[in-house]
């Protein structure tokens, strides 16, 4: 409700603002822009006040592999014993 009253004050001021001004020859400029800022201001506040609006996001489903990890193995390679590293998946 406060938004909607600040909404509707502010609209006052700009068309007071307008209104108050001298005449000219573009007089028909200034009361369309008045029209249009008096029309944002409501379609603002209405759009201000509303609700938003949540969405869920989609499920996401994720296929776990089985766990693997790297070791360390000693091996012998016919003429010294040497490492090497081993993908082992259980």
């Amino acid at each position: 409700m406060k938004k909607t009253l600040s909404a509707f004050l502010a609209v006052a001021t700009v068309a007071g603002a307008l209104a108050a001004s001298p005449a000219s020859a573009q007089r028909g400029v200034a009361a369309g822009v008045a029209a249009g800022l008096i029309g944002g201001a409501i379609v603002g506040g209405a759009i201000a006040s509303s609700r938003p609006a949540y969405a869920a996001p989609a499920p996401v489903y994720v296929e776990e592999g089985p766990p693997c990890r790297m070791v360390r193995e000693r091996f012998w390679d016919g003429y010294a014993w040497r490492f090497r590293r081993v993908e082992v998946c259980n």
